[in-house]
């Protein structure tokens, strides 16, 4: 159960704008934008990161942006994050049975060399302590361009700071990534934790 209710979205009039953006990148608004309308310029601030990153002209991939954000997460084991990660890549265009291959993603033929290294990059830059060394960026430099992993870094970024607000907070997950996170994650041992 959070630590902390969120408040209904009618709560901060001024606010719809910023949240109509997170309805069209998950179907919905979060709990921890809900949670976060307390402080308006924190909202406000965090949906101006979040279109700057998720940029359609940014050169990576959205559905694939929201798979780096997955693997960050991960990493740093928020699992409301994880879930709610492959439901916005489902609506960024990732397909189904890639979402169900993320646990066999060195293998599976539905990922790239590319995609690939920049997965494991996620994991390593969303690890504490961080676990980018000069080796792994290099692997990058071979498949990325510096925009893009300037982009790629950034959406590792934005989710360490969701990871650490949902995690101290204990935001409730929602029904639809916790139905994602019981079909594709549990098979890896998620279970939704503090967030169900």
């Amino acid at each position: 159960m959070s630590h902390m209710k969120p408040l209904p979205a009618e709560t901060t009039p001024e606010l719809q704008g910023v949240f109509s953006v997170f309805e069209d990148i998950l179907g919905f608004v979060p709990n921890s934008l809900l949670t976060m309308q307390r402080r308006p310029e924190l909202v406000r601030g965090f949906g101006a990161l979040t279109q700057s990153l998720m940029d359609p002209a940014g050169g990576v991939d959205l559905g694939f942006m929201r798979l780096l954000a997955h693997f960050a997460s991960r990493a740093a084991g928020c699992q409301y994050c994880e879930a709610h990660s492959l439901v916005a890549a489902k609506i960024h265009g990732a397909s189904q049975q890639k979402l169900d291959a993320i646990w066999e993603y060195k293998s599976s033929p539905l990922y790239t060399d590319a995609e690939r290294v920049a997965l494991d990059f996620a994991l390593a830059a969303g690890s504490v302590p961080n676990a980018v060394d000069a080796e792994l960026f290099s692997h990058l430099r071979e498949h990325w361009s510096e925009d893009q992993i300037v982009q790629i870094l950034g959406v590792v970024c934005l989710y360490g700071f969701l990871n650490r607000w949902n995690d101290s907070m204990a935001t409730d997950l929602e029904d639809g990534p916790r139905q994602m996170g019981e079909r594709v994650l549990s098979q890896g041992g998620w279970t939704g934790g503090k967030h169900v």
